[in-house]
């Protein structure tokens, strides 16, 4: 059999390098799994999700279709374990990135953000975030769960005023996918992340010249994990 060479796939961005979610999983058993993960990512991204095939995925991870399905029944259950993934690694980074921020308010607007500088970036990887939160909640559920504290101190702070979690999580999540989306496919015009980060918070009950002024501030730096050298050993999330 002929085999054919597949286009090159794109490099991960640094700051989704590695996953942080511990597991109690035996170690051979996750190493295998988070590679299969990252795999599936990387043609996602090249490929999209309705075009890539499990061959494709075991390629990339120089495994066997076989020892896909010894880790995920069904197609569905690696886009959601692809989801998850991403929403962990880059929410902790974020997160970590945060830590000597004490506004609630200002920690949602850095997280929007980055997510939008995600589409500038790395477009082909802000669409894929945006194709996969269509395709499952998980997702959306995963980056939730990291907004709702920094939210709800917003509101304890007198910063945001609410009407409920569910549809201010929906009003952030519905804005940055779609200026996601129109970053990454070259549509949006300068400073749209502000704008956007600014809509957002005005949106969350924040004074419009305040809104402006908090997502004006600066992004505290990324930190980009250092690969690992010893095969096998767990990173934690710090």
């Amino acid at each position: 059999m002929r085999k054919t060479r597949s286009a090159p796939f794109p490099p991960l961005p640094a700051v989704l390098a590695s996953a942080p979610e511990p597991s109690t999983r035996p170690r051979k058993r996750e190493r295998t799994r988070r590679q299969l993960i990252t795999a599936a990512a990387r043609v996602y991204s090249a490929r999209g999700m309705t075009r890539a095939t499990i061959r494709e995925i075991a390629a990339a991870a120089e495994m066997t279709p076989v020892t896909i399905y010894n880790h995920f029944r069904s197609e569905s259950e690696i886009v959601q374990a692809v989801a998850i993934w991403i929403a962990d690694t880059f929410c902790q980074r974020i997160v970590d990135s945060c830590a000597s921020v004490p506004r609630g308010a200002e920690r949602v607007a850095i997280g929007c953000r980055r997510f939008i500088w995600l589409a500038e970036e790395s477009p082909a990887w802000a669409l894929l975030v945006s194709e996969v939160a269509v395709a499952t909640p998980a997702l959306l559920k995963q980056i939730g769960t990291y907004i709702l504290a920094d939210l709800r101190l917003g509101v304890q702070q007198n910063d945001l005023h609410i009407v409920s979690d569910a549809a201010a999580l929906d009003l952030i999540s519905g804005t940055v996918i779609q200026a996601m989306r129109r970053v990454a496919s070259r549509l949006a015009p300068r400073h749209h992340a502000i704008a956007a980060v600014s809509s957002i918070l005005s949106g969350l009950g924040m004074p419009p010249r305040k809104a402006r002024e908090f997502a004006r501030r600066p992004l505290p730096p990324l930190i980009t994990p250092r690969p690992e050298t010893k095969p096998g050993r767990s990173r934690r999330a710090g």
